[in-house]
């Protein structure tokens, strides 16, 4: 079955999720529409060449042609009308930069992946005593309680308002047939009299039974706010702050939405009844009437709720990012446009176009004046914006999407002058509107984002990124913005699991237990899961040239750049002390070889280490890492699979056959390879025979290592074609027959 077919059939909570994942840059339309196109083509590799990229964004245009093209047969307009502003959008989006629209859809398609498997997984796990699916249970039960409770008040309001009705009519019927000439007789008239005494003390029942049953309604919405507002919207908002660091999607907020606007309902529905009540002691009233003695304290409470609800309604639903890096928001660069989206979660339909938001920046901050060398920033862009229905979901929100900061340079408050670094310093971006509505004083609504850092250079990225992981890792106050004046330790458990996030973010796998054991031994000397990591050990460089953060982030700027389907494919082991690749590799047969991130590289390398078998013994060998640099120019997969040794025979061959624990190097590798494993095989290395139209013969950079490897000895990197000749001329005057030989006898 198709993804998106199996996405739909999810419960709604998931459906939340993937609702998540698009937005008006790329809307779920377009998902909808061209599901089978999008899932026929591999976007991991369309996000990594900017020329498939761009054949692959005009296919999608083409594709929308053809869909407008249908609805033009079947005279549906609207979606006509849709389909053209989705190309528009496109257009203006992506059509100078098609490679973010693929590596949009590439992540989109990986998290639906992952919400799949989550699914599945909590399908199979599921029980009736899950604690988060009972809660919500809970509520869904008190939620719908307070409606019946508000329904029946309703009900019995009504049949007040009729027994009131029938008391003063017949009340005033007696009281018009005492003034008639011939009146009524004293017995006919004691007992109608004796029926409207009667009614009257139903009347006053009826009063005391509506008064209650308010009161009881308004306590049940009471209880019900107190655990949203301080249990269920607390816990998204945590939620919200760990898929921030590359914690799981954040969900639920539909839900909570709903919960919010249910009680806003009933609220707004319990006013209504107070004010029917007030009509009715208006026009009949007497002593210790129950509801003329509780109706304005009801009515203060029911004020006082609302309006409680709604302060606690406006929440930011996606925190401010900039669209280059939407892996990594929080981080805000002077200068670049950042994106924000409000959302207010009591959805009532006299809200729409009623609530104008206004931004501001570090409003009300104390660190402006306590902090010494605190920066200060203008915000520039689109600042107000009215909140309204969206089509998609119809919650009240605003997304403001041209935001910019510029820095406020004063003379000698100069960002160095105070106790912390550019990354260390937080700031907020904070939002206000007010709800005006007859007869009403104002409700002033505002709420602020989470502490962002703000830079000027895109090399301050790594450093800010650890200070928006450390900061969402140990604390939840939106406005703790001295934190990084005496930062919190973490345990290794806390900081273990955000790591192992890193890498699931952007890749397909995140770190296994041995991986962030052999990280823990790195940062702690032993992996304790209680063991405490300062802040300072973690991102400050020490008698280091560089912090284990940045020697961390390079690695995974690797990934992300030369190596994404290799650590997808699971195939590098990664992080592996030196001790450990020895104890791994010693029993294996020769030539076993296993790859791992070299940990004396600050800008991230890769190395691959074998075995060889001597009567010494086993010996362990690996080569010289290799950086971005050179990985630019030559795929990994091509530098093992060219690999060379110089023996002592100078003979070259190609030390590297199995994969650890023992998968043949090809079956691992060869798909990745510039040349198929069998047309290398089918060519001479050396055929003159059919030179390409240019008239050159092919050329082919490979790694070779001159003479016999030592244990940990330093290997050259992958030579040019002229360095190679120049190597031939020194080893053997015959070092083309033997280059020949070698690649008939080692393919």
């Amino acid at each position: 079955m198709a993804q998106w077919s199996m996405l739909q059939q999810l419960e709604s909570k998931y459906l939340e999720q993937v609702d998540q994942l698009y937005d008006d840059t790329f809307p779920m339309e377009i998902r909808q529409y061209l599901s089978q196109w999008i899932e026929s083509h591999d976007w991991d590799s369309v996000a990594h060449s900017d020329s498939l990229a761009t054949v692959r964004f005009h296919d999608l245009l083409a594709q929308l042609d053809d869909q407008y093209s249908r609805f033009a047969l079947e005279n549906n307009f609207l979606l006509q009308h849709n389909i053209r502003k989705i190309k528009r959008n496109l257009q203006e989006n992506f059509q100078e930069f098609p490679l973010d629209m693929a590596i949009l859809i590439c992540n989109a398609l990986k998290e639906e992946k992952k919400i799949l498997n989550k699914a599945t997984q909590q399908e199979k796990a599921s029980s009736p005593q899950n604690s988060m699916g009972g809660k919500h249970r809970e509520l869904d039960n008190k939620v719908s309680k307070l409606k019946t409770m508000v329904q029946d008040a309703e009900i019995d309001i009504k049949a007040l308002e009729d027994l009131q009705d029938e008391h003063d009519f017949r009340k005033k019927t007696l009281q018009s047939q005492d003034q008639e000439p011939n009146g009524v007789k004293s017995q006919e008239r004691k007992r109608e009299e004796m029926q409207i005494r009667e009614l009257f003390i139903r009347l006053n029942m009826k009063r005391e039974v509506v008064v209650r049953q308010v009161a009881d309604a308004l306590t049940m919405a009471d209880h019900i706010q107190f655990s949203l507002i301080t249990e269920e919207l607390p816990e998204w908002k945590r939620r919200q702050q760990v898929a921030c660091i590359g914690g799981p999607i954040n969900a639920c907020l539909d839900q909570l939405q709903s919960w919010f606007t249910s009680v806003a309902e009933s609220l707004k529905q319990v006013r209504q009844q107070l004010r029917k009540l007030q009509e009715l002691v208006q026009k009949f009233t007497y002593d210790n009437d129950p509801v003329a003695l509780g109706i304005g304290a009801l009515e203060e409470r029911a004020i006082a709720l609302l309006k409680n609800l709604l302060v606690s309604a406006l929440i930011v639903e996606r925190q401010p990012c900039m669209p280059t890096h939407p892996q990594r928001p929080l981080v805000i660069k002077t200068g670049v446009q950042f994106t924000v989206k409000l959302r207010l979660l009591v959805k009532l339909p006299e809200l729409n176009c009623q609530l104008k938001v206004k931004v501001s920046f570090d409003k009300d901050v104390v660190e402006r004046n306590t902090v010494k060398g605190f920066r200060k920033f203008n915000i520039l862009g689109t600042n107000t914006k009215v909140m309204n229905m969206e089509e998609s979901n119809g919650s009240l929100a605003a997304e403001f999407r041209h935001l910019q900061l510029r820095e406020l340079r004063t003379t000698g408050n100069r960002s160095n002058e105070g106790p912390l670094i550019v990354a260390e310093e937080l700031h907020t971006v904070c939002f206000e509107t007010q709800l005006n509505q007859p007869g009403q004083s104002p409700i002033d609504l505002t709420t602020t984002s989470l502490p962002i850092v703000v830079i000027s250079n895109v090399a301050q990225m790594s450093s800010a990124w650890a200070s928006v992981l450390w900061y969402n890792m140990l604390s939840s106050e939106p406005r703790n913005l001295s934190f990084f004046l005496d930062p919190p330790t973490a345990t290794w458990a806390q900081l273990s699991e955000v790591l192992s996030w890193q890498f699931s973010s952007i890749t397909k796998r995140g770190l296994n237990s041995e991986q962030l054991g052999m990280l823990g031994d790195k940062l702690l000397g032993q992996a304790d899961p209680e063991g405490l990591v300062p802040w300072t050990k973690f991102c400050k460089a020490s008698d280091r040239v560089f912090s284990f953060w940045a020697w961390l982030d390079s690695i995974l700027d690797l990934i992300k750049r030369h190596l994404l389907s290799l650590w997808n494919d699971g195939y590098i082991m990664g992080f592996v002390s030196k001790e450990r690749e020895k104890q791994l590799l010693k029993d294996k047969s020769p030539g076993t070889f296993l790859l791992r991130f070299s940990e004396s590289s600050k800008d991230g390398a890769i190395t691959f280490t074998w075995v060889e078998h001597t009567l010494d013994g086993p010996k362990v060998h690996a080569v010289e890492p290799y950086t971005k640099k050179e990985l630019a120019a030559i795929s990994f997969p091509d530098i093992l699979r060219n690999y060379k040794v110089m023996a002592a025979d100078n003979l070259p061959v190609n030390p590297l056959v199995l994969l650890y624990p023992n998968i043949p190097k090809d079956n691992a590798f060869g798909r990745y390879y510039s040349r198929p494993p069998e047309e290398e095989r089918s060519s001479e290395p050396m055929d003159v025979e059919d030179p390409d139209v240019s008239g050159y013969l092919p050329t082919e950079i490979i790694s070779v290592t001159v003479g016999e490897p030592r244990l940990r000895e330093t290997i050259s990197l992958p030579m040019s074609p002229d360095e190679y000749r120049e190597l031939s001329n020194l080893i053997s005057p015959d070092i083309d027959s033997l280059m020949s030989d070698a690649f008939h006898s080692n393919p």
